[in-house]
């Protein structure tokens, strides 16, 4: 998304009672693209008009398409599909081939025209075919900013394609049928920048200005169909890596192979993940493994969101690799692999190998990192990394740490020698790094919490360290017996945590709070807490208490009060945090009581998918903690889980159109923020695995023998 297109959205949008001004929405609309087994390919999104745009450059550095449109022209007249009626969009089955339907206006005849986009590595294939024959020519306005310019670029024509380019990336466009026309699109000036008005997309060639249409990333092509059907390719390039005639090779054989609605699907069926046929609600598995692996780099680090927000107008971005997120994904999956046999033991391998790769010297891992090479990436709680000086934890995430040495912990069986013995030794460095963050007291250090808006000592990342020190005592027995005393010191460090939790009880409310006041900033704390307080808000990360004990009862004992304790907790939250908007489809959890953030309008907190997932997974490693215990209150809270659980799948509330959870839900059902969110898609996953796991271990019950 170029500034133009920013400062346009702004005049259509701003005041808008759902819509944030000067972001670039995926809330509608399919992605196509990406997925680890590729190697090297585009995250492309099309929206319910149909038109493609790029959101990989942070899985690979190139930028591609910012904005698109595209239509028919028919008898002279040029109709937008964003001007027709979207009858319908899908995938086909469990592939990431996206598949639209476009209706005329009756007045141009009414056709019905099926569109078909896939991303193939590099390439994408837009191929549209009409039920009339006499359809006109395909219409396409382009906007490609190489290198994430808008000025600079060029245009080069060859004799079957256009190149546009800036420096390093080259980017092509070809038709199956030919151009009947191609031409470079003027920008626009300041002056109509400037005005209050929207600007149209594409601009007439100006007079005056004929050389800054060849000096343009906004390309108008028009594409005659050839009995019903038109085809459309753009294949993105890196000229360091690959030459002009190379470039032009690869296209035209796009070009020839996908000319086609069947070889389309069949690429697509080729490139799928595939899942067992038995699985529960197969259809969510699917799409969650479609989503996490369109949002994964060749490196298995994953962007949290599509970037929708670049200029970080309304958030601190999303097209980013999170050590939080990304493992708490990474072990989600492992889970649900083991259960399902997904057979994901390459993206588990991967993930080990980035977090080896990507660990500080000091045993912690960073803010977040660019997911195309690992590097730092820009960020806001990376005080730990400063040289010189005493270490300051205020604005370092600590439960980012956590997470990825729980994931590291548990995957160890699943890795090859090699990759054991130096994720064992990554182990030793990353308990040096948690330990150093733990306090006197046994509670983590004062840190940044897993929502990024505030500072304490937080429950959810007391949560992330027990379940951290946890599984690395509970991986005894796959640990080398050179690293055999990680375990127990491991063990040691769980119990403090265990033990510390009792600071945070709050028992005139049943749950643990919120977090330790340290300083008070402005971030909704209720009575303007003083440091040193405990703040008793109910917070959906704290649900994280529930797996944590689970994995703490398979190393140590849970007591009866802290069972009590935690049962409280968890049903508290859910219900404090649960919101059912009246006269609304849309109901959920929060993500903490007194959230603002995104409200625009709206006077409550909005319903978050990741809080509802986490509320059903937390449910679920409730249920599971109480069958260990023969506890009949198991039933409670696996009903809970099933409920929350049922809101996120593709027939929920919160799954709009069934494929893409969004982060947030405005109370009216509108999506918002970052879409497709790979954290919950995971949860969502990983939670069927547990409940079908204690189906399976829930014995039926004998039979009555007939009087």
């Amino acid at each position: 998304m170029q500034l133009r297109d920013a400062l346009d959205d702004f005049k259509r949008h701003e005041g808008h009672d759902t819509r944030f001004p000067g972001e670039r929405r995926t809330t509608t609309g399919r992605f196509s693209g990406f997925t680890p087994a590729n190697g090297d390919g585009r995250l492309v999104h099309v929206d319910r008009d149909g038109g493609p745009r790029d959101f990989g450059s942070p899985l690979t550095g190139r930028n591609g398409l910012d904005t698109s449109r595209l239509g028919v022209r028919r008898d002279g007249d040029l109709l937008w599909f964003d001007d027709c009626e979207t009858v319908s969009q899908s995938y086909a089955g469990e592939t990431t081939l996206v598949i639209t339907e476009h209706r005329l206006p009756d007045e141009a005849g009414g056709a019905t025209l099926t569109q078909y986009d896939l991303t193939l590595g590099r390439a994408h294939v837009t191929h549209v075919v009409s039920e009339n024959a006499d359809a006109g020519t395909l219409v396409g306005f382009l906007g490609f900013g190489p290198d994430g310019r808008d000025t600079g670029v060029a245009q080069l024509r060859h004799a079957d394609a256009v190149e546009l380019y800036h420096d390093a990336e080259h980017d092509y466009v070809a038709s199956a049928t030919g151009f009947d026309a191609a031409r470079g699109c003027v920008p626009a000036d300041f002056a109509r920048l400037l005005d209050a008005d929207p600007v149209e997309r594409p601009l007439a060639e100006e007079a005056g200005r004929r050389e800054e249409a060849s000096l343009s990333g906004d390309l108008f092509c028009e594409l005659p169909f050839e009995d019903g059907a038109a085809t459309l390719v753009t294949l993105l390039t890196d000229a360091t890596r690959t030459d002009r005639e190379a470039a032009l090779d690869r296209l035209a054989e796009v070009v020839a192979e996908y000319d086609g609605a069947e070889s389309l699907k069949r690429a697509a069926s080729d490139r799928a993940p595939r899942t067992p046929d038995d699985l529960p609600r197969r259809d969510a598995v699917a799409a969650d493994l479609r989503v996490v692996g369109m949002l994964s780099a060749p490196t298995g680090l994953r962007i949290a969101g599509p970037e929708f927000d670049p200029y970080y107008a309304h958030s601190g971005g999303y097209g980013y690799t999170w050590f939080r997120d990304d493992a708490e994904i990474s072990r989600f999956l492992l889970r649900a692999d083991r259960q399902f046999d997904l057979g994901l033991d390459d993206w588990h391998a991967r993930s080990a190998e980035s977090y080896c790769e990507t660990q500080l010297a000091d045993g912690t891992w960073p803010h977040r990192v660019w997911p195309r090479n690992r590097t730092l990436a820009p960020g806001w709680a990376n005080s730990h990394l400063a040289v010189g000086g005493d270490t300051d934890y205020s604005e370092y995430q600590a439960d980012q740490t956590a997470s990825v040495v729980a994931f590291l912990a548990d995957a160890l069986p699943e890795l090859d020698a090699d990759l054991a013995e130096r994720t064992t030794g990554t182990l030793a460095d990353a308990l040096d790094g948690l330990d150093r963050t733990v306090e006197s007291d046994g509670l983590p250090v004062a840190c940044q919490n897993a929502w990024e808006d505030a500072t304490g000592r937080f429950a959810h990342t007391a949560a992330t360290f027990l379940e951290a020190y946890a599984a690395v005592a509970a991986a005894d027995g796959d640990l080398p017996a050179s690293a055999a005393d990680l375990s127990d010191r491991a063990a040691e460090q769980a119990d403090r945590v265990y033990e510390a939790l009792d600071d945070l009880w709050v028992p005139e409310r049943g749950i643990y709070g919120y977090r330790l006041v340290t300083e008070t900033d402005g971030d909704g704390s209720p009575d303007h807490l003083e440091p040193g307080a405990l703040d008793t808000r109910c917070d959906s990360g704290s649900l994280a208490l529930a797996s944590a004990h689970l994995a703490y009862a398979r190393v140590s004992e849970v007591d009866d009060r802290r069972l009590d304790r935690v049962v409280s907790h968890v049903r508290t939250v859910v219900d404090e945090l649960h919101r059912d908007p009246p006269e609304s489809s849309v109901r959920g959890l929060a993500r903490y009581e007194g959230d603002d953030w995104r409200a625009r309008s709206q006077d409550d907190e909005k319903i978050w998918t990741v809080s509802t997932a986490w509320g059903a997974f937390a449910c679920a490693n409730l249920a599971a903690l109480l069958d260990d215990r023969g506890d009949r209150r198991a039933e409670e809270f696996a009903a809970t889980a099933r409920d929350l659980l049922g809101l996120v799948l593709p027939d929920g509330v919160l799954c709009p159109g069934g494929a893409l959870l969004p982060e947030q839900v405005f109370d009216d059902g509108t999506p918002d923020s970052a879409t497709p969110l790979g954290w919950p898609h995971a949860l969502r996953t990983t939670t069927l695995a547990l409940l079908a796991q204690r189906d399976a271990s829930v014995e039926e019950p004998a039979a009555v023998p007939e009087e």
